[in-house]
């Protein structure tokens, strides 16, 4: 059996591998986000650097939690590789200890790494996200009649005096705030009568809470401070609807599915991501097993280059099957605990399959 000692500094050697790919790819990512912003947002009123770096470094946690499945697998390929350059494999080998044993120690630290990120780098990446989207949407405002098909979705409210079309520029508060809004009034035969744009649209309790308005009605313009729609939208609707899932915490979705499917709405989205979070750390564990079935190559024989590339593209397969199937889980035509578990628990079977065939004959 393999010792404490051996074990430890096996594991060591992978958490101190992963925190330096993690911190690299941070450095990386932040480099890119805050170039591209800055080259979006350098023209608008009120920009500054510091903003933007500000807004990059919020964004961070959010891009780097789609990221950790590749910090996984890198990580879990690098620090078998490196073990084998030194032959320290070879002399753990020597002594008795099986490939499974020296194994576990990674397969343990890929574990707690997906523990980590979904513990608390979703949360922190739920709020910070939240407050780097309200930074850039104080930099973007006054913009209302630019709205686009494409800038957030669309959605339909039917009241006893007709029915109200309403767009957003950017959504925010988990769908409960929305800024630069278009309402569009329609009248029972559905015409429109009115269009009210706002800076800022908040969800009240039966009615919409518009700030910064201008009234468009029969040729007319009217501006003022506040106004209010009408409205029998419930908050769990609005943030079904448009809340991206990943702006929510972790914490925070078991309550929101329950909520939502009491109102008789689907969440799949909700109940996708919050699956796809619990199943997040046992992908990491596979993503090991798949490194380990191309880089435990005696180092003598040199490490197949070809063998390399196939493990970074079984894992980039890997990632692709699961955000498909994650979509088909999102549209309700498979269940979401399918849809999160059947690519992990697959790559698990190929890694363990092709390591027994390997190592046990």
């Amino acid at each position: 059996m393999m010792g404490w000692t051996l074990g430890r500094y096996f594991f060591f050697r992978y958490v101190t591998i992963t925190f330096w790919f993690f911190i690299g790819l941070l450095a990386l990512v932040f480099l890119i986000d805050f170039t591209e912003l800055s080259g979006r947002t350098t023209g608008l009123p009120g920009f500054t650097y510091g903003t933007a770096v500000a807004i990059s470094g919020l964004r961070m946690p959010m891009i780097m939690l789609q990221t950790v499945p590749f910090v996984g697998l890198f990580s879990a390929m690098a620090t078998l590789v490196s073990l084998n350059r030194r032959y320290e494999l070879v002399i753990a080998r020597s002594a008795g200890v099986s490939a499974w044993q020296f194994l576990l120690p990674c397969c343990i630290g890929a574990l707690l790494f997906g523990v980590l990120s979904v513990g608390v780098i979703n949360p922190l990446a739920a709020h910070a996200f939240s407050w780097s989207e309200q930074i850039e949407t104080q930099l973007r405002s006054g913009k209302s009649n630019t709205v686009s098909a494409d800038a957030a979705p669309w959605i339909r409210q039917k009241t006893s005096s007709g029915d109200t079309i309403i767009g957003a520029r950017a959504i925010l508060d988990q769908g409960l705030e929305m800024a630069d809004v278009v309402f569009f009034i329609l009248d029972p035969q559905g015409n429109i009568v009115e269009r009210k744009d706002a800076a800022r649209a908040f969800l009240r309790d039966g009615y919409w809470e518009l700030r910064d308005v201008k009234t468009f009605q029969n040729g007319t313009i009217q501006a003022s401070e506040s106004d209010r729609v009408p409205t029998n939208l419930k908050p769990e609707f609005v943030q079904e609807r448009l809340a991206r899932p990943e702006t929510i915490p972790f914490y925070d979705l078991p309550g929101k599915i329950e909520v939502a499917r009491s109102f008789g709405l689907k969440a799949n989205a909700f109940a996708m991501q919050f699956d796809s979070l619990v199943a997040l750390p046992f992908l990491l564990v596979a993503m090991t097993l798949i490194a380990a079935t191309v880089s435990m190559r005696f180092a003598r024989m040199g490490q197949s280059a070809t063998m390399i590339l196939g493990g970074i593209v079984a894992g980039f397969l890997l990632y692709v099957v699961s955000v498909l199937v994650k979509a088909f889980g999102v549209a309700g035509f498979v269940p979401t605990v399918i849809a999160a578990w059947v690519p992990v628990v697959v790559a698990m079977f190929f890694g363990v399959t092709f390591l027994l065939y390997k190592e046990d004959g």
